[in-house]
This record gives structure tokens, C-alpha cells and sequence, in this order.
């Protein structure tokens, strides 16, 4: 019933275990799998929300049906934050929860079918979506260290209904599933019945469409990826580690392939804006050449400096927190939100401390005399954005040397910066 020879050098299989009809059908079918063939070890994981009181007693059966099958179960409990979508929230929290768990080649299985695609496709339909977003759930996609596999969505619910009622399965039917306030579940039992009373194959012939737009999907990334290609090169100040692209290579695509690559490259860093924000990167595309324009997005942002977009997140996004003493410079020195430093100098002088720019530095450069920073660091085309939180060593109010740029400091005394990591987002 389902092909599963591609993930058999895994390490471990999860299964997704909410209880429902779905997930209890794919878990007795590799439990079988599991018993009759050569297998990775096999270990379910059903999440608990804590949203409804209902769901409290879910946990006690999955455990019932796992130890029926000699199942190992983990409960992970989540926190669901604040948002306009309850189910958006729900989803993220379980599927961070789920990243967190797997292992490098680790394989979670869900238990998503063919209506799930028909659904999916005209919830996004009726919101306005986009190519990207109208394309078939893939079967195979990267998710934390591993992979999530859905192999059941050439199946539909009917089939999956009948497995269990042969099999005399036991599943738990969550309250909420009709409520139809919720837009998936209106779809599914108000809309979908009247489309199949006119349409018998309603539900594979969205999918069908959804497999399509999927396939037109991949010829738009292999044309963004050779958009990006130029894009991407000669990024200056490889040591910050952060992604960027140039800006007159952009801007020279026409509004559609503008999109279209950015789309592509910020799909693996951030949730996609929808077609209403996407005039923050006209805003930052337009902006006056010494302007500093912000698009703020919802894992990161994108900012303009000295001809290139930069995607910066996590403690990028925030001021370091303070200039902590040096009581050892032999040794590196963590910066609380700013990654840590290092000193490379053929003797350690005393009274060294590290410290940010205020405005009006000055440093004295061999052969130059007093250079004013703010125009060392202009010559140098170092984005604005760096500035603020670029170490700076001093001995006592003598400024010595500015991190990672040899150019700025005796050769005998360099200040070497490790950089924050810009945490990318979830796609």
C-alpha cells in the first residue's frame, strides 16, 4: 500500500501520532511494514497542544494504541503563541517541535492524503494565493536535520476509512473538526460535499491541478536560481556569514522575475509575505541611494547597504546588550548578542577593553595620522547596519584597533570578531 524503500537507511522513523483516522491508519501500516521487513526503528510522537480539554485524554490513547503495536510514544507538550490563526499557531508550534527532534537522516512520517491536497488547494485559492503557494504538498521535504516523508497522499480519505473499519481500528475524532468557523473545516464539510455531488472526482482533480502547478513551480526555481546565481556573487566581508544580494542585478529582472527570485530566496529563510506587503520591497528596491529602508518580514528582514539587500535575523536584528570587561585577553571574550572576539597581538598590553562606536572616534593610523572612523569605515564600505555593533579595542580611552579590518589597526595588535550566526526562519 505504500512504497517506503526510499527511507529504509534512515536511522529512525517518527510517526506524527495525533489519535485521528489519518495518523492511526499510516502507524498500523508501518507498524506491518516494520514487522515484516528489515526496518529502521520505529517510534511515534504525538504532540499535545493544550488548547481544548478534549485533547487531554488523547495522549493515555495513543499510548493504549502504541503499546498494542510494542510502539514506543513520546508526548511533547507546546506552547501555541498568539496570532490571527489559531491552526497557523497550532502548526508552527508542532512542526518547531518536531524540527528539535529529528536527527540528522532522521525520517517523520504524517499522515496527509489526497483531500488534504484538494483541501489545501482551494483554501489557498479562495485567499488569493500564488504559484507557490497553490503547488502540490510535496511527498518528500527537508524539515530540521531530517526529512518529513507524507507517503499517503495518493490516497484518499474514503480509502483510508475503509483500511480501518477492515482492520477494526480504534481513533479518536477531534471536537473541533466541525467546527465550521474554521475555514479548513468549513471547506471540508459544507463546500466539498456539494462539489462532489456535481463533480464525483472533485477531490483528485484538485489534487491532480495541485500536482501541476506543482511541476510549473519547478520550472519558476530553476529560472530564479539562475537569476540568483549572479546575485549571489562577490558578496563583500565574508566574515559576517550573512546572505545578500546584489541590488542593480535585481533591479535589472523585469517585476515579475524580480519577484520571482526573491520568492525562491527568501523561501528558505522566512514565511513568503503575501501580495499585499510585497510593496515593502518596492519601498526597499526604490529607496533614495542614501536612504535606509527597512522590509521587515515575518523571521527577519532585508536591508540596504552600499548596493546589496542583506537578510538579517535573530541577534541581528537587535543591539548588542553591553561591553562586558576583559579581565583575560589572552583568552576569547563572549559579547553578550554580538558573538565573541579574540586578540591577536605579539604582547598583551594591560587596561584592554572592548567597546562600541558612540560617534566621534578617532584612530591613528600608521603613515595617515588621526583618521576620523565614521570616514575609515565609509572608504572601507562597511554597511551602516555593522557599525553599531563593530568591536572596537581600546586601551584605556586610546582607540587600537576595529575587529576584522586589518586595515584599521596596528599589524602587531588585531582584534579577530566572531559574528553572530543570523538564525534563518522557518519555511
Amino acid at each position: 500500500m505504500l512504497n517506503l524503500t526510499p527511507w529504509l537507511n534512515a536511522p529512525v522513523w517518527y510517526i506524527a501520532f495525533s489519535g485521528g483516522l489519518d495518523s492511526t491508519v499510516l502507524l498500523h501500516l508501518l507498524a506491518d511494514y516494520a514487522r515484516n521487513h528489515p526496518a529502521p526503528p520505529l517510534r511515534a510522537v504525538h504532540v499535545h497542544h493544550g488548547l481544548q480539554a478534549a485533547a487531554d485524554a488523547w495522549p493515555a490513547h495513543c499510548k493504549t494504541v502504541c503499546d498494542a503495536l510494542g510502539i514506543e510514544l513520546d508526548v511533547i507538550h507546546v506552547q501555541v503563541g498568539q496570532g490571527a490563526s489559531l491552526e497557523q499557531a497550532a502548526r508552527d508550534a508542532r512542526y518547531a517541535a518536531f524540527e528539535k527532534l529529528l536527527a540528522p537522516g532522521a525520517v517523520l512520517f504524517t499522515g496527509q492524503h489526497r483531500d488534504d491536497q484538494a483541501e489545501t488547494l482551494l483554501f489557498r485559492l479562495l485567499r488569493g494565493a500564488g504559484l507557490r503557494g497553490l503547488s502540490a504538498m510535496p511527498e518528500v521535504r527537508p524539515l530540521g536535520q531530517g526529512g518529513l516523508v507524507r507517503p499517503m497522499l495518493k490516497l484518499s480519505r474514503e480509502q483510508l476509512q475503509a483500511y480501518a473499519r477492515s482492520k477494526g481500528l480504534v481513533w479518536v475524532d477531534d471536537p473541533t473538526n466541525t467546527d465550521t468557523t474554521f475555514a479548513r473545516n468549513y471547506l471540508r464539510s459544507e463546500v466539498l460535499p456539494l462539489l462532489r455531488q456535481r463533480w464525483p472526482q472533485a477531490e483528485a482533480s484538485l489534487a491532480r491541478s495541485a500536482e501541476h502547478l506543482g511541476e510549473a513551480l519547478g520550472l519558476l526555481d530553476e529560472l530564479a536560481t539562475d537569476d540568483l546565481a549572479t546575485a549571489c556573487g562577490n558578496a563583500p566581508l565574508p566574515w559576517l556569514g550573512l546572505d545578500s544580494l546584489d541590488l542593480a542585478t535585481l533591479a535589472a529582472l523585469s517585476p515579475a522575475r524580480q519577484r520571482n527570485a526573491l520568492q525562491c530566496w527568501l523561501g528558505r529563510r522566512t514565511r513568503l509575505p503575501d501580495s499585499r506587503h510585497w510593496a515593502g520591497w518596492n519601498d526597499l528596491r526604490d529607496a533614495a541611494a542614501d536612504a535606509r529602508p527597512v522590509w521587515r518580514l515575518t523571521d527577519g528582514e532585508l536591508k540596504r547597504s552600499h548596493g546589496r539587500i542583506w537578510w538579517l535575523s535573530g541577534e541581528w536584528q537587535r543591539a548588542p546588550s553591553g561591553e562586558p570587561a576583559w579581565q583575560d585577553p589572552t583568552q576569547p571574550l563572549a559579547l553578550p548578542g554580538n558573538g565573541q572576539v579574540r586578540l591577536a597581538a605579539q604582547s598583551v598590553a594591560t587596561g584592554l577593553r572592548i567597546a562600541y562606536r558612540r560617534g566621534g572616534e578617532v584612530l591613528d593610523l600608521p603613515g595617515r595620522g588621526r583618521r576620523d572612523l565614521k570616514r575609515l569605515l565609509n572608504e572601507l564600505q562597511i554597511p551602516h547596519f555593522v557599525r553599531p555593533r563593530l568591536p572596537l579595542l581600546y586601551q584605556g580611552e586610546r582607540l587600537l584597533a576595529v575587529a576584522n579590518l586589518p586595515e584599521l589597526g596596528a599589524a602587531n595588535c588585531q582584534l579577530h570578531w566572531q559574528p553572530p550566526t543570523s538564525v534563518q526562519g522557518l519555511s
